[in-house]
């Protein structure tokens, strides 16, 4: 996740993209580097008395199609250009679903496990101190990420409001319902992946019981499992930061997610209702149809791509695949649905939690899900017929998709044959 060179792989994409279509070199230009990237250190007092001092980030990619919109992740291998990449991604996304927004991302160095609940309130009002001025319902709105949740959202909306002396919501998605969240928040990463899928499975040869594995079990893998085996599919293995397990057969997600929600490891069901140990290696080598990562970047790349059995990937992660790990699976026939679509469920929910906040005005979950599922079978229909009629992968074909978006508006503010004689 801190290697050196993640954001410079995520502007391969960049490159690729622009080389299938004809725009101005002022597009490429402004796209290749943040807007405005801000760091600070926070300092909080701990329970135990003493101070404590955490890094802390925020990133404006580029808004050039409206506000900055991203998650804040808590992570103690946080760093820089993670969270420049992140927020590149993100301006991307916005692109590929066609929302009103641009890229941002934030992040803390900091491992919240070990922080006690009244340190980690601390600590998340003082990120929004620190960086309050360039936040705003119409600048910057972050969201929930990595090791943050609805609690941490509210905490941040309400510390945002106190400081600009009126009620704020639309600042922050992710919030809690009761303090101006949206219905239908909780699983949309995972429901519009599962949307992409079931609209593209004609196209993609998929099965009508597929074999599904997911590589990370936090949110967005849980509820994957839960919406895959609704419609009848077996969920054959899993993993969380200590292990896996499998059962071909089909794992019992009731005790999984039991598991889950009392803290502990997927493979504390190991022996129980069939369940196997496996590695976290063995995992992604899986028998499977359908490979879902959940997880963090970089999980697929060149030393076990080649390993992998299953015909779909499914990127719920951020970045999980890596270029080199793209063009092994490219050769043998692997069909990847790429993070920029396929999990741009969440941006896409959130950003009807801002519109819904900006109204004052609520919709029912099943209107939540309608739009979100209009919104993905649209999108993913136009990549998937573009990416046919180029011949290109369908990662090539968000990007393009995307860019195409990014470049109309860019070009819109003038280019250098405007400004010649």
């Amino acid at each position: 996740m801190s290697q050196d060179n993640l954001l410079e792989n995520a502007l391969v994409r960049l490159d690729e993209a622009a080389s299938h279509i004809n725009i101005d070199a002022d597009v490429i230009e402004k796209l290749k580097f943040a807007r405005e990237t801000m760091k600070v250190r926070l300092m909080i007092r701990m329970d135990d008395g003493s101070r404590k001092s955490f890094l802390a980030w925020r990133c404006r990619y580029d808004d050039t199609r409206g506000p900055t919109k991203g998650g804040i992740r808590y992570h103690p291998d946080a760093t820089a250009e993670e969270v420049e990449t992140l927020a590149f991604w993100m301006t991307f996304k916005c692109a590929v679903m066609n929302l009103p927004y641009g890229g941002g991302k934030g992040a803390i160095q900091v491992d919240p496990r070990k922080l006690s609940k009244a340190e980690l309130e601390r600590l998340s009002r003082a990120y929004i101190q620190a960086f309050a001025h360039i936040l705003g319902p119409d600048r910057d709105i972050p969201a929930p990420d990595v090791y943050t949740n609805s609690m941490i959202m509210g905490w941040m909306a309400d510390e945002y409001s106190q400081i600009v002396d009126q009620h704020s919501p639309a600042v922050i998605t992710g919030k809690p319902l009761a303090l101006g969240g949206s219905l239908g928040r909780d699983d949309a990463t995972a429901r519009g992946g599962y949307y992409l899928v079931r609209h593209l499975s004609g196209d993609l040869g998929l099965a009508s019981d597929l074999r599904v594995a997911i590589q990370g079990f936090g949110n967005a893998g849980q509820h994957m499992a839960r919406l895959f085996s609704a419609d009848g599919h077996k969920i054959t293995a899993v993993s969380d930061s200590e292990g896996a397990v499998q059962c071909n057969e089909g794992l019992n997600l009731a005790s999984l997610f039991a598991a889950k929600a009392e803290g502990k490891s997927v493979v504390s069901t190991i022996g129980q209702h069939g369940h196997k140990p496996m590695t976290p290696a063995e995992l992604v080598a899986a028998d499977c149809d359908v490979l879902v990562p959940s997880a963090m970047e970089n999980m697929v790349h060149e030393g076990n791509a080649e390993s992998i059995k299953a015909k779909l990937i499914v990127e719920l992660a951020n970045g999980p695949l890596t270029a080199e790990a793209d063009e092994i699976l490219a050769k043998k026939g692997v069909i990847v649905l790429p993070d920029i679509l396929a999990n741009a469920g969440g941006v896409t929910v959130s950003y009807f939690e801002w519109v819904q906040n900006k109204q004052g005005y609520y919709w029912t979950l099943e209107e939540i899900h309608q739009r979100l599922q209009s919104i993905m079978e649209r999108e993913g229909r136009a990549i998937w017929e573009l990416s046919k009629e180029k011949n290109f992968s369908l990662r090539t074909g968000a990007y393009v998709h995307a860019l195409l978006r990014l470049a109309q508006a860019i070009e819109a503010h003038g280019t250098q044959s405007d400004f010649i004689a």
